[in-house]
């Protein structure tokens, strides 16, 4: 596993450099391949093609997310923001990369469609959970969450892409700051064995979320 991400690294290192250098349609799948010292086979095996190479960090983090989104969580909301997160972290690891990666896409017409139709994936995943995980819950609330969590996302990336020095707590901020506006941020409050509560939601709290908390209280 840990040979395959370092294969698949350098040769989109490789290419990024070619591209930047060259031009995309410029540089072939064999200038690519002899560049990262890999075969032509390997290449086709592992990317498919150019513009695999281009977004194979995105594939895995969706099928990462997925996993993920999977696993059984206590506040879906935050879950949508703890994956948001992680594709953060993902690209900060190694900004100088994906920095040489955004220059490349920018410049390209086909890149940048590409680029459309993979934030929308990512929106689109952050949806289909959400609604997965909370019965009843209004589609625009879904959809506008999800949407609202990807554009945040994509705003804070871009900061640390143009060469900001952007720490992970930027996002993380922000994307309270979406749960706060949604009215699904947590307080935080000590319950009591002893407590009466009595319950008062934000006019902004989706309806399924509201049900979701009533009923976890009485469980």
């Amino acid at each position: 596993m840990h040979e395959s991400a370092d294969l698949s690294t350098g040769v989109v290192a490789a290419a990024l450099e070619l591209f930047s250098a060259q031009g995309f349609d410029q540089t072939s799948v064999e200038q690519i391949a002899k560049a990262a010292g890999v075969s032509r086979s390997t290449f086709f095996r592992q990317f498919g093609g150019k513009e695999d190479v281009v977004f194979i960090d995105h594939e895995a983090l969706l099928d990462e997310l997925r996993q993920f989104l999977a696993e059984p969580h206590d506040d879906p909301w935050a879950a949508v923001c703890e994956a948001s997160e992680r594709v953060f972290a993902h690209f900060a690891r190694d900004p100088e990369l994906a920095r040489r990666r955004y220059e490349v896409v920018r410049e390209v017409p086909v890149l940048r469609d590409r680029e459309i139709v993979t934030v929308f994936r990512y929106e689109r995943l952050f949806d289909e959970y959400l609604r997965a995980s909370l019965p009843g819950i209004a589609p625009i609330d879904a959809v506008g969450f999800s949407a609202l969590i990807t554009a945040v996302h994509n705003h804070v990336l871009r900061q640390l892409l143009r060469g900001g020095r952007v720490p992970l707590s930027v996002l993380r901020e922000a994307l309270d700051d979406v749960r706060r506006r949604y009215g699904v941020l947590p307080e935080a409050i000590t319950p009591s064995d002893d407590d009466v509560v009595v319950a008062v939601f934000p006019r902004s709290m989706p309806i399924a979320e509201i049900s979701r908390r009533v009923q976890a209280q009485l469980s």
